[in-house]
């Protein structure tokens, strides 16, 4: 698939994502997006433990382990501005306005996310070819439930319809920046190991996935619904390429 072709589809889960928001009922919207995240949660997982850290691991790379803690810690930060909508926090009074930091840290998550895709489609980690499909789909399915989660804010704050849209396509075109950035710059350039931001998003995974599994339950137990849809993900992540 070509790189541009990649950056469609992952605009395109974002804008899928907000036109769910407007045909879907208030109850049905609560479930979709509780349904859905735990299906990219155990995704999620899956291509960090079967495809991306192999990757990393098979590597003489010391410090792998810091730099996955450090994209952790870095993902529990930016949720304090963002107040979790990454696993679908969307806790807010109906008229409030939303944020401009919870944006731009939402913002900040996706550039990041696709600064990967674009080193391996510029030659600066060509080696990483194993979990780059991986990355892609977990990239692509997480963005559908954060879309929607995202676009029930901007719905039930004072924004208007046409505003809430232009954040939106304003928030689809961070990962396609990431990843264009990725494409253009070489991490060795600037002192990085192209291993280093890598670890840093499977750091973020690690947090997103296991918070998305554990919030999914109620009273800290997981329907069987819910169940289905974590083992689901998880099974296609492996079997992916």
């Amino acid at each position: 698939m070509s790189f541009i072709l990649l950056q469609v589809f992952l605009i395109l889960s974002v804008l899928l994502g907000g036109l769910l928001v407007s045909y879907l009922k208030a109850n049905y919207k609560r479930h979709t997006i509780k349904l859905t995240l735990a299906f990219s949660g155990g995704f999620l997982l899956a291509i960090v433990f079967c495809h991306l850290l192999p990757d990393l691991y098979q590597h003489d790379f010391e410090t792998t382990g810091l730099y996955i803690l450090i994209g952790f810690l870095l993902q529990l930060i930016l949720e304090y501005f963002s107040g979790g909508i990454e696993h679908g926090h969307t806790d807010s009074k109906a008229g409030l306005s939303v944020p401009l930091t919870l944006f731009i840290a939402l913002s900040i998550h996706s550039i990041i996310e696709g600064f990967p895709l674009g080193n391996v489609e510029g030659g600066h980690a060509s080696h990483i070819g194993h979990g780059h499909g991986s990355l892609f789909w977990g990239i692509l399915f997480h963005q559908i439930p954060v879309a929607i989660a995202l676009m029930s804010l901007f719905v039930d704050s004072n924004m208007g319809i046409r505003k809430s849209w232009l954040f939106l396509i304003l928030f689809a075109l961070t990962t396609p920046l990431g990843a264009v950035i990725g494409l253009y710059v070489n991490p060795e350039d600037v002192g990085l190991d192209v291993h280093v931001i890598l670890a840093i998003v499977v750091g973020m995974f690690l947090h997103i996935s296991t918070t998305i599994i554990f919030e999914t339950s109620e009273n800290h137990r997981i329907n069987l619904l819910k169940l289905i849809c974590i083992l689901v993900g998880g099974g296609l992540a492996m079997f992916l390429s």
